[in-house]
């Protein structure tokens, strides 16, 4: 299994609401890319104060890097990234893992 965990640094003008509009639209694609399990998003409550620059993510789960791999290149994820790279003010403001999980 991969996750591929995605921070987002949001800019202060962001609309959190077209924020949760793209989960939404992250969300739908669980069952139609074959392999993409899940996906979890929210608000970054930041426990440990290591990550305040950071306020949103979401946690994409996929049953191996083929699934990740369909994902990165399907244009409705690609359509949905661009939003999100707006929404943050570029791609240099979003923070990516991916974790591999036996």
């Amino acid at each position: 299994m991969i996750e591929h965990v995605v921070m987002l640094a949001l800019t202060d003008t962001s609309d959190l609401s077209e924020c949760r509009d793209v989960m939404e639209g992250l969300e739908r694609l669980t069952g139609e890319i074959p392999g993409f399990l899940r996906l979890t998003h929210g608000v970054n409550i930041d426990m440990e104060g290591k990550s305040p620059d950071f306020p949103y993510g979401f946690i994409a789960r996929f049953e191996n890097r083929d699934a990740l791999a369909r994902y990165a290149a399907d244009p409705r994820h690609q359509a949905l990234g661009a939003r999100l790279v707006a929404l943050c003010g570029g791609a240099e403001r979003i923070t990516v893992y991916d974790i591999e999980r036996d």
